[in-house]
């Protein structure tokens, strides 16, 4: 008896979803910064941001760059609805005796143009690295899969952390802080893509493979 098996087009839809769930929750987070020490390390939203990326890798990894870069696009378009309409909600009006969690929404909701551009900007220019170079090394030079993630990882993250911090705080810190910045939450990404997103790269991926066979 045949085993029942899920479709092609039903995993990249379950793969999607995840991918532009976690972008957004990672927007949402980014709203808090980590303060260890005396030092604001970087913003909550890097703990779930590397999930995008595995799922970048795990897509190029077993159905190709296309579809990885159709599911970039579909998450910054969905970026770019929840930015709209979330600002919008800011704008309407409320009883007075709900201006307690009005203020709250509004803090967490009114988007800085120059944070969204870099936010915006920086998501796409690194996934789309990422999957480039995923799907480049797997070509070209093949190996083992880890090499690939983390290879790939580490070039679309740098370029991600570059691009958002330059943009978004390029004017109004001085190059040491932003040097720190960048050098920091790049560290930490990539810890966790190493000691998180890797691993679970490779589960996924049996699993995906075990279940089209």
């Amino acid at each position: 008896m045949k085993k029942n098996t899920i479709p092609t087009s039903k995993l990249l839809t379950i793969i999607a979803a995840l991918m532009v769930t976690c972008y957004l929750t990672a927007n949402v987070m980014a709203v808090k910064v980590i303060h260890v020490f005396g030092i604001s390390i970087f913003d909550a939203g890097t703990i779930i941001f590397p999930l995008t990326y595995m799922l970048g890798e795990l897509t190029t990894e077993l159905f190709g760059a296309r579809k990885a870069r159709q599911i970039v696009w579909l998450t910054f378009v969905c970026q770019l609805i929840f930015t709209l309409f979330a600002w919008i909600g800011t704008l309407l009006p409320y009883p007075m005796e709900m201006e307690t969690s009005a203020t709250a929404y509004s803090t967490v909701f009114t988007f800085v143009p120059r944070i969204m551009l870099a936010s915006l900007s920086a998501f796409l220019v690194g996934e789309m690295t990422n999957v480039h170079a995923m799907a480049y090394i797997k070509q070209h030079w093949g190996g083992p899969l880890w090499i690939r993630t983390i290879t790939s990882s580490l070039l679309g993250y740098t370029l991600d952390t570059c691009i958002f911090v330059l943009i978004a705080f390029g004017t109004s810190l001085p190059m040491e802080q932003l040097s720190s910045m960048i050098l920091i939450q790049i560290g930490v990404k990539i810890l966790i893509e190493a000691t998180c997103s890797t691993p679970l790269t490779y589960l996924l991926s049996r699993m995906i493979i075990k279940n089209k066979t």
